[in-house]
């Protein structure tokens, strides 16, 4: 039977020396079969022993691509090395060509004769790692085997070096002489003490074994030390207990101004890693609040390094009774980075890591003085406080005509007929110890008739006044006088003083538009002004003249491009900011004695409007198709109709920014809150409107802000006071 593959050799002798250049030869092998097979080749020296890692020639290709019957391949054999160390002399190559598509009995074999001459010099010999990482702890004695293997044809003098790492770690030295006969393989050892955790943080330590040749070149391999994670961190507190003052006399002589104590908080690392560590303080349950500061919040502790923090426990103290005992739990733990870290590796332990504080707490007044401060002087003394909320002295002494809280709900502002600006702190109106007066501002010179928070960070406060100027204080600075001061005069007859009736930012608060009562809507560029330092503007950007007096204003729509405009004659009118066109929105219901005095609409549904008029009457609307299309009535809902009470003038609505929650206030001195549902209506389920608050004069203004699971209005009126309402939330299915 005829074989499947035959094969041409280019050449039946070759020579090669080692060191020098590599020998070569070609073997064409032609498919004579009648399939597609793909060819393989082996060569086999004579005498020659496998030794592993050791390759003394290479092949191109490795394996041929499938050959159609009659192809050929050409496959170039490379000889980079002696078959047998040492070698000199004249040996034989079988070259084993076959296919495994073909079978095992179709393979064909060809004799090449290799002469090996002798090599002028050495070559490197080579150096392997049987294991390439090692793992250790701090303390431990670690073997490190290398073999080095000699190609040369003669003896080998080498010198082992290990680099790389401290040199004390090797305690029987860095450096290992040995001789190796051509063609043999040898191990060595070398012997890696590591120090203590404190001297050898946990991480990985390259190395490197060189191998040097006596008057020959050097060859080298890399390994890698990792030490592992070994130690604890100890925590302790100094003291556990304290006592506020510290002094002893604190019990018979006032110490007024020591509000805090320290805690001493240790860390002590006798590990080999280093650690992020921070506190958690937790009051016992039940007692008193009180606030706790970390100097600093963190620390980053190194191997065998203490570190101290610094717990500065805050606590307002009492004026009368005894002492009193506070405790806390204070737990150390590791940062959310070492933490994760550490699932990977052996973690380290916080030895002691709950600590428990006492805190012994003296009052202001020691008990003799307490002794002699009566219940009489206690009374006077409150009363004359500003811990009264019905203390004159603090708040208004004509109408609040304007009331508005911050974004967040925790600070207010008030203005008045009174020409003054007040400020005011939420949280004094539902907690009698805090003092609700935040400050005000130095006497208007003229009745304020409106007041707004600027959007964008409340920092700046926007006053409209009686005489039509509007200016803009800086609350977040010291000074308190106004840094810029809107004023359009219309002409300049005496007597032709615009009184501002309306003020709106847009969302970005860019722009402030106001409207008078001479039926003008002014844009003025408040950001402008303050990138300019201008302190006095009398030019707006824009303006639009109406032929009604503007009581309202509120930008509407998804881009709050649509300022909606209501005054006299119930008059309800659109601008668009874009288009700069105007247009009515609904037709006319009033006489000259009727305006809507007030728009509200909800942040985060800009199409829900709510309007509030003189006729007694709260309507909300859905502006989502009027907006869009000129033909387009707007959609309008009857909340409420005073006729029981005479139809007497509702002056001030307002929204929470979802749209759930209606507060209004008017001329029946009622403060009343309206849940709606989540499509802008009055909820079925509550047809019996709250009533927050009766006053005995009328609400000129009311501002709501929803947060938690209540709902605060704040409220304002003919009777000079300022006064914040708080009712629970109720399922209307809105969010």
């Amino acid at each position: 039977m005829a074989n499947s593959i035959s094969t041409t050799i280019s050449e039946q002798v070759v020579k090669f020396k080692p060191g020098g250049t590599p020998a070569s030869f070609n073997i064409t092998v032609t498919n004579d079969s009648d399939r597609f097979v793909a060819f393989q080749l082996e060569i086999i020296a004579a005498g020659a022993d496998i030794i592993s890692g050791l390759r003394w020639y290479s092949l191109s290709p490795e394996v041929s691509a499938k050959k159609p019957p009659g192809d050929s391949t050409r496959f170039t054999v490379m000889i980079t090395d002696s078959p047998v160390p040492g070698f000199v002399g004249i040996m034989n190559l079988t070259v084993r060509i076959f296919s495994l598509e073909l079978g095992l009995g179709e393979d064909t074999r060809e004799v090449v004769r290799l002469i090996v001459e002798q090599s002028k010099g050495y070559t490197p010999v080579k150096v392997t790692l049987p294991v390439a990482t090692f793992s250790a702890s701090p303390k431990e004695l670690k073997e490190i085997p290398v073999s080095v293997y000699n190609p040369n044809q003669l003896t080998a003098d080498v010198v082992l070096s290990f680099l790389g790492v401290d040199q004390k770690w090797l305690v029987k030295g860095s450096k290992i002489s040995l001789k190796i006969p051509p063609g043999e393989e040898k191990d060595r050892t070398f012997s890696c003490q590591l120090p203590n955790p404190s001297e050898v943080p946990s991480q990985p330590y390259p190395f490197t074994i060189e191998a040097n040749l006596v008057d020959g070149p050097s060859s080298s391999t890399s390994g890698i030390i990792k030490v592992l994670t070994q130690g604890f961190i100890e925590f302790s507190c100094i003291p556990k207990e304290q006592q506020m003052p510290p002094s002893a006399s604190a019990w018979w002589i006032p110490m007024w101004k020591c509000h805090s104590t320290i805690y001493i908080l240790n860390f002590d690392n006798a590990s080999n890693l280093k650690s992020d560590v921070m506190v958690q303080v937790e009051p016992e349950a039940g007692q008193s609040k009180s606030s706790w500061e970390l100097l600093p919040e963190k620390a980053n502790i190194s191997p065998g390094e203490t570190v101290q923090l610094q717990l500065v426990i805050k606590k307002r103290r009492h004026w009368w009774g005894g002492s009193r005992k506070l405790r806390f739990e204070v737990k150390a733990s590791k940062s959310e980075a070492d933490v994760k870290a550490s699932k990977s590796e052996a973690n380290i332990d916080i030895r002691n890591d709950t600590q428990f504080l006492k805190l012994n707490l003296l009052p202001v007044l020691p008990i003799w003085m307490q002794l002699l401060i009566g219940a009489g002087l206690l009374t006077i003394a409150w009363a004359c406080s500003w811990l009264n909320p019905a203390n004159r002295w603090y708040g208004h002494e004509k109408p609040v005509k304007s009331v508005q809280f911050n974004g967040t709900g925790e600070s207010a502002i008030s203005g008045s007929d009174d020409q003054k600006i007040i400020k005011w702190k939420s949280a004094g109106f539902l907690n009698p110890l805090i003092n609700q007066f935040g400050g005000d501002l130095p006497s208007q010179g003229k009745a304020v008739r409106v007041v707004r928070y600027r959007p964008v960070d409340n920092n700046l406060l926007a006053a409209g006044l009686e005489n039509g100027e509007i200016r803009i204080f800086n609350l977040a600075g010291a000074d308190k006088k106004p840094i810029n001061s809107l004023f359009f005069r219309k002409d300049d007859r005496v007597g032709t003083d615009d009184r501002v009736f309306a003020l709106e930012f847009t969302k970005d608060s860019h722009f402030l538009f106001s409207g008078h009562g001479s039926g003008l809507v002014l844009q003025w560029d408040i950001q402008s002004d303050l990138e300019k330092g201008v302190s006095q503007n009398t030019t707006p950007f824009k303006r639009k003249k109406f032929d009604f007096a503007v009581s309202a204003l509120a930008l509407a729509g998804k881009e709050g491009k649509n300022l909606i405009i209501g005054g006299r004659f119930n008059q309800l009118w659109m601008w668009n900011l874009e288009t700069d066109q105007v247009r009515s929105l609904s037709d006319p219901q009033g006489s000259k004695d009727d305006y809507i005095q007030s728009l509200a609409v909800a942040a985060y549904k800009p199409n829900l409007m709510a309007t509030a008029d003189t006729q007694g009457q709260i309507t909300l609307w859905n502006l989502e198709q009027c907006l869009l299309t000129k033909d387009v009535q707007c959609t309008a809902y009857p909340l409420y109709k005073d006729k029981a009470l005479g139809n007497k003038p509702v002056r001030s609505v307002a929204i929470t920014r979802d749209g759930c929650y209606l507060a209004s206030g008017g001329d029946d001195g009622r403060v009343m809150l309206w849940p709606l549902t989540i499509d802008g209506k009055r909820s079925s389920q509550f047809e019996n409107v709250k009533q927050l608050r009766q006053y005995n004069k009328r609400v000129n203004s009311v501002d709501i802000k929803r947060q938690g699971k209540n709902i605060f209005v704040i409220s304002g009126g003919d009777d000079t006071q300022v006064r914040i309402d708080v009712a629970p939330q109720v399922d209307t299915g809105c969010k």
